[in-house]
């Protein structure tokens, strides 16, 4: 076996198409060898893993045995996974995050419970806890990784501020799927989504003062922070107060005198649609902003997105911050929250735009527009 596989290795660079050594990897899967899957990986890891950014056939066949290991059914195949990506040649905390929402989507609980007591980093622990919490497991309640899920010792680790529990505003989070060959995921949000529009009613509109601080407008910016950095998104996050109530009905002809820049240009022949919309609605099209990405990217996956959606949605309703996550739910069901999308030539309007406002009770505005294109 080691022969044959230093052949794949050394030849690798050369090849015009890899389809040969998929279909390799995949009889010896099929044959029971899953441990041939994982020796081969960390064989072209050790090879060729500093020069992935330049050689296609790697990063094709790397991902292809990967997929194939995390996504196969049987605890067997958790175990080679976790042995490839735990070898000192594959080591990465983006990989972790990566593996761990693969395994979480295609494993029940009690064959990921191995990757509590043998080989994974904690990051990708810590990754995997959270992308079950995304599925509805009770890592609470799941021999073999209640303990670790429940241990003070992560409490340092980002992720720990999570609940370890859905709360009734994440809902049902729209996940992906994943197959040997692909994955799919749900987009809600994109060029003048189906919404029932909010009628205008005439009502005055108050005065706005802007308050925007970086701070805030980076905290309101988190889930689609990747959009620009990994992409060709664009953002617009700001804050106002207001100098009195907002009549119902009115956000229309208020969010149009802020003078937002996703906003200009907007007249009678231009689309601009505003509707209201639950914090529910808001956070998980702040999830799918963070976890899948934007045209380019492939974002932060289930359990880094997740913590993303919390703290924009902590940003748009005006929690103070490191509060817990029950306060920060409850602050955003205090306000009125509202989608809007228009035509300008801010927006892209090919797949991925977002616009979200929220009103507090004590008069604070905030507005989070995003787009992307491919």
């Amino acid at each position: 076996m080691a022969d044959h596989i230093q052949t794949i290795v050394t030849k690798l660079p050369g090849l015009e198409s890899v389809a040969e050594v998929w279909e390799t990897a995949d009889r010896r899967l099929a044959l029971g060898d899953a441990a041939f899957l994982a020796d081969l990986g960390i064989a072209l890891a050790g090879a060729y893993g500093s020069d992935a950014g330049r050689m296609w056939q790697y990063r094709s066949v790397f991902d292809h045995l990967l997929r194939q290991l995390a996504v196969t059914p049987g605890a067997g195949h958790v175990a080679e996974a976790l042995r490839l990506v735990s070898s000192a040649e594959t080591a990465d905390r983006r990989l972790d995050r990566y593996v761990a929402s693969l395994l979480a989507s295609s494993h029940p609980a009690e064959e990921l419970a191995v990757a509590f007591t043998g080989h994974a980093s904690e990051e990708l622990r810590a990754c995997l806890v959270h992308e079950l919490v995304l599925r509805g497991t009770d890592v609470t309640e799941s021999p073999g990784i209640a303990g670790w899920a429940t241990s003070p010792h992560w409490r340092y680790h980002p992720l720990a501020w999570l609940p370890l529990r859905l709360s009734d505003v994440e809902g049902q989070p729209g996940l992906p799927s994943y197959s040997a060959h692909g994955s799919s995921h749900s987009m809600p949000y994109g060029p003048r989504a189906n919404r029932e529009t909010q009628a205008e009613t005439g009502a005055q509109i108050p005065s706005a003062e802007e308050t925007t601080t970086e701070a805030a407008a980076k905290g309101i910016g988190t889930a689609v922070a990747n959009w620009a950095e990994e992409s060709n998104g664009r953002i617009e996050a700001r804050v106002f107060d207001l100098a009195g109530p907002l009549a119902a009905g009115s956000a229309r002809s208020l969010l149009l005198e802020l003078g937002l820049e996703c906003l200009k240009g907007t007249g009678r022949k231009t689309a601009f649609t505003v509707a209201g919309c639950p914090p529910d609605e808001a956070w998980g099209v702040l999830f799918a902003a963070a976890s899948s990405g934007g045209a380019y990217n492939s974002g932060a996956r289930g359990a880094y997105g997740r913590l993303a959606a919390w703290q924009s949605l902590a940003g748009l309703s005006g929690t103070a911050e490191n509060c817990p996550a029950e306060e920060v739910e409850a602050r955003a069901r205090d306000c009125a929250w509202y989608s809007f999308g228009a035509d300008t030539k801010w927006f892209e309007c090919v797949a991925w735009d977002i616009g979200l406002a929220s009103v507090s009770p004590d008069r604070r505005l905030a507005v989070l527009a995003a787009t992307d294109t491919d």
